[in-house]
């Protein structure tokens, strides 16, 4: 290869990486070219470009465009999946882990995932993932699900909702009824007995004393007394 055509490699790869906030590296020894233009093909419809590369001019590469994580995954004959803008990594990574299940040969080395390196152990973990589309349908499903319950209480006949409702307000006055004392009754303008506005008190009856009691039996001895001598002096005067 000239000096102008390695160049004008590293200069693709270098773009690439600074452009590339995920990519994964494995060891593509064995695969037969068919093979690689299969995989190549699953990739791409995962938004990823699947590229083999020499270690020397990806090491040149990634010191021009600062990748320096990349430089211990560069040993042996490797292949790139960079993935673009739009790609999805856990599918990504899903193509790849069955790859290397399906032709035995294929290795996956680590990569990069936004901008972290991160081991194989981890792309495989990461393959185990539910893909993109199905992750955001289960955060879409526990954001709504709150919202749908909701939706269905107003959506209900209004008439079962007014019958919870008068239910609900009787509960609420029976239980304010039996919290509360009561309250004697008392007509407008009426209060409590000697207070402002209310009814005079009632008056006390004299105390009935024994003098009282001796007076009156004195009265009627008097008066017996009296009626007992008018027949005497009717007699003296015939």
């Amino acid at each position: 290869m000239k000096k102008e055509d390695k160049e004008k490699v590293v200069a693709e790869l270098a773009e690439r990486l600074r452009t590339s906030e995920t990519l994964i590296v494995a060891d593509y020894r064995g695969l037969t070219m068919p093979q690689i233009d299969e995989l190549r093909g699953k990739l791409l419809e995962h938004g990823a470009r699947f590229a083999v590369v020499k270690n020397t001019l990806t090491r040149r590469a990634a010191e021009v465009a600062g990748a320096d994580a990349l430089l211990a995954l560069l040993e042996g004959p490797t292949a790139i999946a960079f993935l673009e803008a739009n790609g999805d990594p856990v599918a990504v990574a899903k193509a790849l882990a069955d790859a290397a299940r399906t032709t035995r040969v294929l290795k996956i080395r680590g990569g990069i995932l936004e901008g972290r390196p991160i081991e194989g152990a981890a792309v495989e973990e990461l393959a185990k993932l539910p893909a993109a589309d199905v992750l955001r349908a289960q955060v879409l499903g526990a954001i709504t699900s709150p919202l749908t319950a909701i939706v269905g209480l107003f959506t209900a006949p209004l008439q079962e909702l007014y019958g919870l409702l008068d239910a609900r307000i009787e509960q609420l006055g029976g239980a304010e009824a039996d919290t509360e004392p009561p309250v004697p009754e008392s007509g407008p303008g009426e209060g409590a007995p000697g207070e402002p506005g209310g009814s005079p008190a009632p008056t006390e009856a004299p105390p009935t004393s024994e003098a009282a009691t001796d007076t009156e039996a004195q009265a009627e001895d008097t008066h017996t007394e009296e009626a007992t001598d008018e027949p005497e002096t009717a007699e003296e005067e015939q």
